[in-house]
């Protein structure tokens, strides 16, 4: 499929296509005429892509880790180092915090909305 087609499947601008392109991130194929050809593949890639860096994580550790999470995830387990394994230790036990304020946030608000139906203001 076309970018224009790859952007809508995938949630994601042909801007931000071309720039996962740009870091490695994906590899589209090529049509003859040289427009990018993108297959289901790519499109699930990207998808996860997307999730890495709406969960923060940066571009530079998603290039590392995404081919442990998209295409063998046994692959290069061996190549990893502690220092990267760190890294990621640590943006996971932040979103652990953010999810436990959220939560905390969530709880307070349902509270206040028990209350605000209950006394009807």
């Amino acid at each position: 499929m076309r970018i224009s087609e790859a952007s809508r499947a995938s949630g994601a601008s042909a801007r931000s296509l071309r720039y996962y392109e740009a870091e490695g991130l994906i590899v589209p194929g090529r049509c003859g005429n040289g427009y990018r050809d993108y297959c289901r593949s790519t499109i699930d890639r990207v998808l996860a892509i997307r999730s890495l860096l709406e969960s923060g994580l940066p571009v530079r550790l998603i290039r590392e880790i995404l081919p442990h999470l998209t295409d063998r995830p046994d692959a290069g387990a061996n190549l990893l180092c502690a220092e990267f394994l760190h890294e990621v230790q640590s943006h996971r036990d932040r979103l652990a915090q953010r999810i436990a304020v959220l939560s905390a946030q969530h709880a307070a608000l349902d509270a206040y909305l028990r209350d605000a139906r209950h006394t009807g203001r």
